[in-house]
C-alpha cells in the first residue's frame, strides 16, 4: 500500500515538472513581447530577453509610435476587429446551434451526411482553399467587415456543430415533446427550451470562436479590401518603414495591445470552456 502511494506521488511530481516546463514554453513568447514592448528598437534584437532598464527603457513611446504610424488610424483597426469578431461569433452561434439541433433530432441519411461533412471540414487545411475563397468572396461582395462573418461561419461551423450535436443528443426528447403539446412550434421550442439548455456549450463555442477570429490574420488579409479595412493583426503587419525596415519596439507594443484583451477574456471564461467541452463533446 505504501509502495503504491509513493509511486503515485512520484508520478504526480514528474507530471507537475513536465507540465510546468510546457507552461513556461508557452508563456515565454508572451513575456518576450511584454518586455520588448517597453524597449528601444535598437535593443530588441541585441538584448531580446533583457529587462528594459536604463538606456533600454522606451516608456510609452513604442505604443504611441505604433498607434500613429502611417496614414491609417489605429482605432479604425480596433473597430473593424471588434465588428468582425462580434458579428462572426453571433452568426456562428445562431446558425450552427440551429443546424445541430436539426441534425440531432432528424434521423435521416441527409442529416448524417451533413454532420460528417461538417466534421470533415475541420481537417481540411485553409491553405487548400484560400485562393479560390478569395476570388469567390470578391465575386459575392463578402470583402467588407459586415459580410466577412459569412466566410467565418463556413470555417467555424465544423467544430461548433460537432460540440452542439453532442450536447443536443444528451437532452431528453420528452422536454421538447412537452413544449410541443403546450403549443410551441419549432422556432419557439428552439429559442425557449433548447437554447437555455445549450448555454454551457454556447459559452464554450463562443469563447473559442472569439479567440480565433480576433487573432486571425490570413483570412482578413485575403478577403478584405486592405485600403479601406484593416484589422489589428493587419495593422501590425503594416508597421514598416522605408526599404522594408520594421520598428520592432512599436510592433511588440501593438502585439501586446492585441493579445491583452484575449488573455483577460480567456482567463475569465476558461472554466466555461472546460464545462462546455465536457458537456458537449463526449456525449451522444
Amino acid at each position: 500500500m505504501n509502495g503504491s502511494l509513493a509511486a503515485e506521488r512520484r508520478t504526480k511530481a514528474v507530471l507537475s515538472v513536465i507540465l510546468s516546463v510546457i507552461c513556461i514554453v508557452y508563456v515565454l513568447p508572451v513575456v518576450a513581447v511584454l518586455i520588448n514592448s517597453f524597449k528601444l528598437n535598437t535593443f530588441v534584437k541585441t538584448d531580446t530577453f533583457a529587462l528594459p532598464t536604463g538606456e533600454m527603457w522606451a516608456g510609452l513611446d513604442n505604443f504611441i509610435k505604433g498607434m500613429t504610424f502611417g496614414n491609417y488610424p489605429f482605432w479604425n483597426s480596433v473597430k473593424y476587429s471588434v465588428v468582425i469578431t462580434v458579428l462572426s461569433t453571433a452568426l456562428i452561434l445562431l446558425g450552427t446551434s440551429m443546424a445541430a439541433w436539426y441534425i440531432a433530432r432528424v434521423d435521416s441519411a441527409f442529416c448524417r451526411i451533413l454532420y460528417f461533412l461538417c466534421v470533415f471540414s475541420m481537417v481540411v487545411p485553409f491553405q487548400m482553399v484560400m485562393f479560390t475563397l478569395s476570388n469567390t468572396a470578391d465575386q459575392l461582395h463578402l470583402n467588407t467587415p459586415w459580410t466577412i462573418p459569412v466566410v467565418y461561419l463556413g470555417f467555424g461551423a465544423g467544430l461548433a456543430i460537432f460540440m452542439f450535436v453532442g450536447f443536443v443528443k444528451s437532452i431528453p426528447l420528452e422536454i421538447e415533446e412537452a413544449a410541443a403539446i403546450d403549443g410551441c412550434g419549432p422556432v419557439r421550442t428552439f429559442f425557449l427550451v433548447v437554447v437555455p439548455m445549450l448555454k454551457p456549450t454556447m459559452i464554450s463555442v463562443g469563447i473559442l470562436e472569439i479567440m480565433w477570429v480576433w487573432n486571425d490574420y490570413l483570412l482578413p488579409s485575403l478577403v478584405l479590401d486592405l485600403e479601406k479595412y484593416r484589422t489589428i493583426t493587419i495593422h501590425i503587419q503594416y508597421l514598416k518603414g522605408s526599404y522594408g525596415t520594421v520598428d520592432l519596439g512599436a510592433t511588440m507594443a501593438l502585439i501586446l495591445l492585441a493579445i491583452i484583451p484575449v488573455i483577460i477574456f480567456y482567463l475569465t471564461c476558461q472554466k466555461h470552456i472546460i464545462k462546455g467541452v465536457a458537456a458537449g463533446a463526449v456525449k451522444g
